[in-house]
């Protein structure tokens, strides 16, 4: 089933912008406290990025014909996230913020050249196409500043 581009591109600049109010206004010392189970505003971030680079060689290979590169299940997934997470965990925020700009273009440039076959969502495996991620973690963070008073 063939999703409309128009219509994917503006819900991931949406949760983009979602995101980016959720953080909106935190210092530096607030966006590297890991006080959110474990994790920082710069560690959800850093997620985001792997997951928005993932996303955008998807679309890439799913629109070159080719099948998905990642079809995981739940306990690959969670193992993925604790190894990725890990892997970035002392990049500097400066690190963070650039790559996290730079992966959702790369994602959205992939999205605009998707083919037909780039752009079903059925191809799809964990990095889906479709998907409320972003939000998802807007929402944690949003829950977290209410509880810390920021």
């Amino acid at each position: 089933m063939t999703t409309d581009r128009d219509v994917l591109l503006a819900a991931h600049r949406a949760m983009r912008s979602e995101f980016l109010a959720a953080v909106d206004g935190l210092t530096e010392a607030q966006l590297t406290e890991r006080s959110h189970n474990g994790w920082s505003v710069k560690d959800h971030m850093a997620h985001i990025t792997f997951w928005d680079e993932v996303r955008a060689s998807e679309v890439e290979r799913i629109s070159a014909g080719l099948d998905s590169a990642w079809r995981l299940t739940p306990e690959e997934d969670e193992t993925l996230n604790a190894m990725v997470t890990r892997a970035r965990w002392d990049h500097s925020l400066e690190q963070v913020q650039r790559e996290f700009t730079e992966s959702k273009q790369r994602f959205l440039d992939a999205l605009s050249r998707a083919t037909p076959e780039g752009l079903d969502a059925s191809r799809y495996g964990e990095a889906g196409l479709v998907s409320r991620h972003e939000a998802e973690h807007a929402g944690w963070i949003r829950e977290w500043r209410a509880e810390r008073g920021y």
